[in-house]
């Protein structure tokens, strides 16, 4: 069993006010916390990892070919592998959540 506590993993500022922090990865999952200020976007990009998550606290608007999806606190979404999309902050707290990737996602872009 892998562990990885919240405490000693560092976090990552990918884009400006979303600071993402690597979780236990295994060998078909992984996982990431999230937490993106408000005002903040996560640009359009897509990988292709299927990314279930969880929002815990906030709202999240997310672009999906042209759509606009808000996930709420409690919701739980997923994007299948290679679907772009981009995610905005538009509420006045932070957005506080969690992703799981499959295939896991140990070297992301963002950690470099």
């Amino acid at each position: 069993m892998e562990t990885v506590s919240h405490a000693d993993a560092d976090g990552v500022e990918a884009v400006p006010d979303v600071v993402l922090q690597q979780g236990a990865a295994g060998e078909e999952t992984s996982v990431q916390q999230f937490e993106i200020e408000p005002g903040a976007t996560v640009p359009e990009h897509s990988h292709p990892h299927e990314q279930a998550g969880y929002v815990a606290r906030g709202e999240l608007t997310f672009l999906v070919d042209g759509e606009e999806r808000v996930v709420s606190a409690g919701d739980s979404y997923v994007l299948a592998g290679g679907e772009p999309h981009a995610a905005e902050n538009r509420g006045d707290e932070p957005v506080v959540g969690v992703d799981v990737f499959a295939p896991p996602r140990t070297d992301p872009d963002w950690a470099e």
